[in-house]
């Protein structure tokens, strides 16, 4: 161990030189080591890696991006404590996600930002960034980014919304239509999952029944209910849990229209109810029996409250050093 520790130390040390070909050397060292041998990530961050890695994220040279964002990443997975108390972190992740100097910067500066968002105490923090939110959501309704990058971005706005008070900041800033944009037109379905979760979480609040009305959002996910359009299992359980959300957390008008949307794909709802995870089954049972209470359907009986938050909902993503 004591040798890892000099060798992170001199690696780190050489950071400061005047040579660029010195620096871009131990960079290149820093993120094999913390990739490899997942030891090595917080002696890197102890022997004071974070803050030279934050600067080199603001250099045009996409190999010097590259190195820092996946080194930040790799050490984001063992040792996240050192990375939020660095000054200028968040903002420096922002300039990597508003200005990549390539695809896969822009792909481990998200995968970082989510990787930090696991941790409950970290996500006000960030979602109070409202550039980072932008940045994000930039991302995922350009449709010149690259399909990694959606996917990290879509990640990471799922940790965001999963604090509550971030999700009308994530709606105002524009992420309702994008995330709809995505289920409707992307098709790749590992990207329909992803925007559908974020678009669950979102649904939680009062703020979503006008951001939804305005794309016709309760039909999208109604729509992807249908028995008929073949949606993936997960896919459908995220559009239970965004009805649900938006039937408890909005206003009347709101919940009653979502009620009578939804009797449309009672079977859909009852599919996952009786197929779905745990979660999901919870879930469609509580959505079938308010909308039992609305139109006398004939399942009530057999239904149980769903006590679990979507907070604590699925997630398929594993943190992977790169």
């Amino acid at each position: 161990m004591e040798v890892k520790r000099r060798t992170a130390k001199t690696l780190v040390g050489k950071l400061s030189s005047v040579s660029e070909q010195t620096r871009t050397e131990s960079l290149c060292e820093l993120r094999l080591m913390s990739k490899n041998d997942p030891e090595t990530r917080t002696l890197i961050a102890e022997a004071g890696a974070i803050p030279y890695l934050s600067e080199i994220l603001y250099s045009p040279s996409a190999i010097a991006q590259e190195n820092a964002t996946a080194t930040l990443l790799n050490i984001s997975i063992s040792s996240r404590e050192p990375l939020m108390s660095t000054r200028g972190l968040l903002d420096a992740l922002s300039h990597a996600l508003r200005n990549p100097a390539s695809p896969s910067t822009a792909q481990s500066a998200a995968a970082t930002l989510f990787s930090l968002l696991t941790v409950d105490t970290y996500r006000p923090i960030i979602g109070s960034k409202r550039d980072i939110l932008y940045a994000l959501i930039d991302i995922i309704r350009n449709p010149n980014s690259h399909p990694r990058s959606i996917k990290d971005a879509l990640k990471a706005l799922f940790g965001i919304s999963l604090y509550p008070l971030n999700r009308a900041t994530v709606i105002e800033l524009g992420a309702v239509p994008a995330l709809f944009s995505l289920v409707v037109k992307d098709g790749r379905l590992g990207v329909v999952e992803d925007a559908t979760a974020v678009i669950a979480q979102l649904a939680g609040c009062e703020e979503a029944g006008d951001a939804f009305r305005k794309v016709s959002g309760v039909g999208v996910l109604v729509d992807l209910l249908d028995l008929s359009t073949g949606s993936s299992a997960r896919t459908k359980e995220n559009a239970v849990s965004g009805l649900l959300n938006m039937v408890q957390c909005g206003k009347k008008d709101v919940g009653e229209y979502v009620k009578e949307m939804a009797y449309i794909v009672c079977n859909g709802i009852s599919d996952v109810a009786d197929n779905g995870s745990s979660k999901g089954k919870n879930k469609a049972n509580e959505l079938l029996k308010l909308i039992d209470g609305a139109s006398g359907m004939s399942r009530s009986q057999e239904m149980q409250p769903d006590t679990e938050n979507l907070e604590n909902g699925r997630w398929s993503w594993s943190n992977s050093s790169v």
